[in-house]
């Protein structure tokens, strides 16, 4: 299984995610010329949410069996590498990538579940070589994400990334001809993305937690938020001077229910920083209870997951 595959659709989808107090799942339908209708989030608590029982009572309950599914590896579930593009046909470039990540990885490649995802160059540039992503999952990872699932007699098509995820979002608020940074936190750390036309620049990890973003000592928060700070300048530096044709117009921060923490970036950054709801993107007409800040953090990059299935409506 790619790690991005697509097929038709049989009775629409259903993004199931693993967090680490229970599990998420989520659908959406997108209205055209409107935002993305979020027609079911639930979660279910779970000491353990990747136990076969927590995902067979989720089966049960929202009746699971009746969807195609797609789930989302946990940020320290796979790697995220750039490498150079290798010149060779299409059919022959996943295996020229294995050959470069052999020395890359921290497990042996021959272990490796990988799949690419290409990086756009700048069109007014001169034709030479370019980068790409490269997504990279121990095989057995994959395969118990794939066993969870059919344990609970259920049909898993897409194992998504966070970083695609949030790219789904972010695409999604971009404003034309201008790049989008884009940062969230959940248990795994901070995500910091940039996005262009729509795609994936940009992806970098920030070794911060929600949980010690929500520490109530003032010091050790204020650690944090200089941390995340660092982080975010050398970040938005880098990528200025590797995609100079790409103005970044803003960094949006995603719900963290943190206090100050968007005041503290937006007064130590150089580009404007702005708090997004996720009622800037979808419908949460169905869904009431994601109006509260603590549900849109934890369904944030479940939602974005989910925008890969929408359903087009005329």
């Amino acid at each position: 299984m790619g790690f991005f595959t697509r097929t038709k659709k049989k009775e629409g989808w259903i993004t199931v995610s693993f967090l680490r107090d229970g599990l998420c799942a989520a659908r959406i339908q997108r209205v055209r010329d409107g935002k993305a209708v979020v027609e079911l989030s639930a979660f279910h608590p779970a000491a353990d949410s990747r136990a076969p029982a927590s995902l067979e009572r989720a089966a049960k309950d929202l009746k699971l069996a009746n969807y195609q599914l797609g789930t989302m590896l946990g940020g320290g579930e796979y790697q995220l590498l750039t490498v150079e593009a290798p010149n060779v046909p299409q059919d022959e470039l996943k295996t020229a990538v294995r050959w470069r990540l052999k020395d890359m990885l921290d497990f042996h490649v021959d272990d490796a579940t990988i799949d690419v995802l290409d990086i756009p160059v700048d069109p007014n540039g001169m034709s030479r070589g370019h980068s790409m992503f490269a997504v990279a999952a121990r095989n057995a990872v994959i395969q118990a994400r794939q066993a969870l699932f059919a344990e609970a007699q259920l049909a898993l098509t897409v194992i998504d990334i966070p970083d695609l995820a949030q790219r789904n979002i972010s695409a999604l608020l971009e404003v034309d001809g201008r790049g989008l940074a884009m940062l969230s936190f959940d248990g795994d750390g901070g995500l910091l993305t940039i996005t262009f036309k729509g795609e994936l620049y940009l992806s970098r990890r920030i070794d911060v937690t929600i949980a010690q973003l929500l520490e109530p000592d003032t010091d050790k928060q204020q650690i944090c938020f200089d941390k995340i700070t660092l982080e975010l300048q050398r970040s938005l530096d880098h990528f200025d001077r590797q995609f100079n044709y790409v103005n970044v117009k803003k960094l949006l921060l995603a719900p963290t229910g943190a206090p100050g923490l968007h005041e503290y970036l937006a007064a130590n950054l150089y580009t404007p920083v702005e708090a997004m709801g996720l009622e800037d993107v979808f419908d949460l007409s169905q869904v009431p209870a994601l109006r509260e800040v603590e549900q849109q953090q934890r369904f944030f990059l479940t939602l974005g997951a989910a925008l890969r299935h929408e359903e087009v409506v005329l």
